[in-house]
């Protein structure tokens, strides 16, 4: 993959749509406020200039923070917040079919082979482009398939790695996440998100609300319509006025 800064650019886009209120519905369904979605976003860009070194011998690695470790960090908290062991394995059994997608169709394509003839697409947009729609499909809820997506392409790096000493291949440094995979890694986890965002509110509203039936309650909670931060603390006055109308009553 080579080196663009779209990923930055794109960061900088969601920033903005989640300072005016844009992003407030898929906030709110993956457990995210504005304000930690600004922090991870900030830790994403500050974390893409820098790389920690890794020793390997023949294959020294380089990880880099904001296309690596904050993904998997966020990937652990949105796993920790999902409502069942069901969509933990959902999540995870996702990401391992868009990372084989991706590389499968990356193999198929020969991208970066300039004597292929399906060469006119670049893999820094065929990777985000196939994992998104992937991890959507695999994962289909909105925190599922956003893990799919920025774990699938970064398990393509890890794999990488793996071939390489298995292979035998002449010496040289793995990057995780830099370079084009922060890229990748950041347009298709937004692409996935947005796709289930689009999918989702489209049958929501075909079916009159998320179906409930023989779903857990702690999952129906993350697919009901949520609630803007404001409206919450209105609905907070509200119920301690009436708490204390009624205590009036008893009394």
């Amino acid at each position: 993959m080579t080196r663009f800064p779209i990923g930055l650019i794109i960061l900088v886009i969601v920033t903005i749509l989640i300072f005016f209120g844009f992003a407030q519905r898929a906030l709110d369904r993956m457990r995210l406020t504005d304000r930690a979605a600004l922090v991870v976003i900030a830790a994403l860009i500050i974390g893409s200039f820098i790389d920690i070194p890794v020793p390997g011998g023949r294959y020294p690695v380089s990880v880099n923070v904001g296309g690596a470790l904050v993904p998997v960090g966020l990937a652990i908290y949105l796993l920790v917040k999902a409502g069942t062991t069901r969509e933990w394995v959902r999540a995870l059994g996702a990401s391992l079919v868009t990372a084989l997608s991706v590389f499968v169709v990356g193999s198929l394509l020969k991208t970066g082979d300039p004597r292929s003839r399906f060469e006119f697409l670049d893999a820094l947009w065929l990777y985000p482009l196939v994992a998104g729609v992937v991890a959507y499909l695999a994962g289909r809820s909105r925190r599922s398939a956003f893990i799919a997506a920025t774990l699938g392409v970064l398990f393509l790096d890890i794999g990488y790695y793996f071939w390489l000493v298995g292979s035998g291949a002449p010496a040289g440094r793995v990057f995780i996440g830099g370079a084009g995979a922060f890229d990748a890694i950041v347009m298709a986890g937004i692409l996935a998100v947005f796709i289930a965002e689009v999918v989702g509110e489209v049958r929501e509203r075909l079916q009159g609300g998320p179906r409930s039936k023989g779903r857990p309650e702690e999952l129906l909670e993350g697919l009901r319509k949520p609630l803007l931060s404001r409206d919450r603390e209105m609905r907070k006055v509200v119920e301690t006025q009436e708490g204390a109308q009624d205590e009036e009553g008893e009394k």
